[in-house]
């Protein structure tokens, strides 16, 4: 009868710039996709040369290296009577484009260029891009010679169009075209378009997953259609984790999907689905609404269908639901396969990583703990790829790991550094954990070497700061705390690349950092010291989310070692013990609790809040517990830290991208590194609104309403340094480039 199709959408493990690589994993696609009977396949965004190319979409090289791929694929053999839709950069009329390249047996079809661009968030595809902006418009596009050569053609169909075959009509989106209010979809289903496909490069982002799904559902729900939507996995060489998740939906059902988090280089996703479910939808629900446009889609036409003559018989596939990976199981997934990614591609032998004791490094520690898991459940289920990958990593051509406890010692190393400052109580925490995890672990003492750094200083200038609690100085003080820090990040690399020489073993181990978001929105680290390194896989995840992640942990993989730690109070254990004990922690430093500074740093990126607005919306948000005298002060002593310390942010080990409020200088949060602390048009503004609010508070009080602080004009609970002027004292400006 002609009515069913089966199609194929997959997702990728693209490298920027692996052309070798990419090639065949497209390849292996096509002959996957093939195997299923499928007559159409779909690939990730930019899958030729890698979505994370950056500035090397500027080089000629580029776009000459993808016309070679994409040779070598029209004349595989592999890619006969399918087609496949394949991205990669063209440079059309002396302008570069991100294109959909779409050929059968040798011959290309047509290619699509992306329309609208995503300039937001991470993505800066206008930098390198332009969008096709003539919409329904159809050039002609001169082909190079060597593809000439290949398919006999001339010229192709360039810009908006739509492909025709004999039984049906695609149509194509890309990406952020699907997110945005006018999506190409829309009118491509009013004219009469049954099959939408979708390439993308979206990554991975902390409870981001259900608004992907929701998109494609929402696409054909209201219009009838197939959707199909493919995505790249991994890292590419960015901060950023691509996730999957590639998809086949139809009239609002998601009927086939593949994993979110996956060590499978290739996925393929099939399904089988009968137009005649598309068109009976649409005659019910749209039929008002299908007129002929105005500008109608142009329609290329190939001689191809996508159904059989006989498929009467074939089951189609049926409606599915979409289970959802809780916080906890994103942090556990994503950043350790992001991790894994990193380590087989930088071709290193493993990870080192100062173990405190604390929430943070501790989080980290569990991260690799959570990626040997996945390598070890890989190499059960029968990934070649990855045994191949981790006996490189550990040396041994024969090896094969016993369990993820026995894989983490050989890749794992982690160092608790003790000074005089630290407590035996980290000390145990920290080398519970790591004998739970299966961490080769050291203790090393830093006492020595921070001893000769302040001998050398006492040398040359006749002085010797001491402690706060010494008689020192606050600057004094800082400088001592900072000292202890800076030593371990030294200590942290000697013994990255020369660890395993120390034990007759190959290799160096990449340095792990531990700074989590909330630090890194107030600058709260220590610049160039431990949290310095060479990836950071929870540099974009907020001490709650850390928090509520070891309790995963302590159920998933039964760390109990995390209950001790998740109990004690965040310390970095830079000034001296009192009577043994903690004497200094995080909050009380910081002058924010970690739950505010979530709140705070929200406020600041996704609502795009300045001191003022700030200050607005959490008199309402915090009236139960603060008075707007108190929030002012609150409001006033983040600004102050973060414009401070904001040109910590330049130099912020790369972090794994998980959170949208994520203040990573590095292409997300761009923004002045050098700030007039004082603020002082807008403290102002703020403070002027203090007075008015009184009033309506005193009244409400009366009429029996009462705002918990707010009658009276109390002191703030937390006061930062020198808060009531607006100005910074010495010490405080001295914290500048600490």
């Amino acid at each position: 009868m002609g009515r069913k199709v089966t199609l194929a959408t997959c997702s990728l493990n693209q490298w920027a710039l692996d052309f070798d690589g990419n090639l065949e994993r497209i390849l292996k696609s096509i002959e996957i996709a093939k195997a299923h009977g499928a007559k159409f396949r779909l690939g990730p965004e930019l899958e030729i040369c890698g979505y994370g190319c950056a500035d090397h979409f500027y080089e000629s090289d580029t776009l000459l290296h993808s016309f070679q791929v994409l040779k070598k694929l029209l004349e595989s053999p592999v890619t006969k009577d399918i087609i496949c839709d394949v991205g990669m950069p063209i440079m059309h009329h002396n302008v570069r484009y991100n294109c959909r390249v779409l050929f059968l047996n040798r011959k290309i079809l047509l290619i699509r260029p992306k329309m609208q661009m995503a300039n937001y968030g991470v993505f800066r595809e206008m930098r390198w891009f332009s969008p096709w902006k003539q919409l329904r418009q159809v050039e002609e596009y001169f082909l190079p010679r060597m593809i000439q050569e290949v398919t006999g053609q001339d010229t192709v169909p360039f810009g908006d169009c739509v492909l025709s075959t004999k039984d049906t009509c695609i149509g194509t989106e890309m990406c952020a075209e699907l997110w945005n209010p006018k999506s190409p979809h829309i009118q491509m289903g009013l004219d009469g378009v049954e099959i939408f496909t979708n390439s993308s490069a979206s990554n991975h982002e902390l409870r981001k997953a259900n608004q992907r799904v929701n998109l494609v559902k929402s696409a054909t729900i209201k219009g009838g259609g197939i959707y199909l939507y493919a995505n790249l996995r991994g890292c590419d060489g960015e901060r950023v984790y691509y996730d999957g998740c590639a998809m086949l939906a139809i009239n609002g059902d998601i009927v086939a999907r593949g994993a979110q988090f996956s060590l499978n280089d290739v996925e393929v996703i099939t399904a089988t689905l009968d137009l005649e479910d598309v068109r009976n939808y649409r005659g019910e629900l749209c039929q008002p609404n299908m007129e002929v446009e105005p500008s109608p889609c142009h329609r290329v036409k190939v001689d191809f269908s996508l159904s059989s003559g006989d498929d009467i018989y074939l089951p189609t596939h049926q409606p599915l639901t979409w289970d959802f990976h809780s916080p906890e199981e994103e942090i556990s997934l994503g950043p350790a396969c992001w991790l894994w990614d990193y380590l087989r591609r930088s071709g290193q032998a493993g990870f080192l990583l100062p173990l405190s004791g604390g929430v943070d490094s501790s989080s980290t520690a569990c991260i690799v703990h959570s990626m040997c898991v996945l390598l070890c459940q890989a190499v059960e289920d029968g990934n070649s790829q990855v045994l191949e990958d981790v006996r490189r990593a550990v040396g041994e051509d024969a090896y094969r790991p016993l369990n993820p406890r026995d894989l983490c010692g050989r890749l794992f190393t982690t160092c608790y550094m003790a000074s005089e400052n630290s407590s035996a109580d980290t000390c145990s925490r920290a080398k519970e954990l790591a004998n739970q995890i299966g961490s080769t672990h050291m203790n090393i003492n830093i006492d020595l070497a921070v001893k000769g750094i302040m001998g050398i200083f006492s040398l040359v200038t006749g002085r010797l700061p001491q402690f706060r609690v010494n008689g020192g100085s606050h600057r004094e003080n800082l400088a001592l705390q900072n000292v202890q820090a800076r030593v371990r990040m030294v200590l942290a690399y000697l013994f990255a690349q020369l660890g395993l020489w120390s034990r007759g073993k190959p290799g160096g181990l990449l340095v792990l950092g531990s700074a989590n978001v909330d630090e890194s929105l107030t600058g709260y680290f220590t610049k160039y010291d431990c949290s310095s390194a060479d990836i950071n896989p929870i540099g974009g995840i907020s001490k709650t989310d850390l928090k509520s992640f070891l309790l995963y942990c302590v159920e998933q993989f039964q760390l109990t070692a995390l209950r001790g730690i998740l109990s004690a109070p965040p310390t970095a254990e830079l000034e001296p013990l009192t009577d043994g004990q903690v004497s200094q922690t995080d909050e009380a430093d910081m002058g924010l609790t970690y739950s505010e500074l979530s709140v705070i740093g929200r406020l600041r990126k996704i609502s795009k809040c300045g001191p003022f607005s700030m200050f607005c919306k959490l008199i309402h948000m915090w009236k139960d517990a603060l008075s707007p005298a108190e929030v002012a002060q609150k409001v006033k002593h983040f600004f102050r830290m973060y414009s401070m310390n904001r040109h910590k942010m330049t130099t912020v080990t790369p972090s794994y991208h998980a959170e949208s409020y994520s203040p990573d200088d590095n292409r997300f949060d761009l923004r002045p590194f050098l700030y007039n602390t004082r603020w002082t048009w807008q403290f102002r503004s703020i403070d002027d609104q203090i007075p008015l609010l009184r009033a309506p508070l005193l009244v409400a009080a009366a009429g029996g309403m009462s705002w918990q602080g707010g009658v009276k004009d109390a002191p703030p609970k937390a006061q930062p340094l020198n808060a009531g002027s607006g100005h910074l004292s010495v010490d405080e400006l001295a914290e500048y480039g600490v």
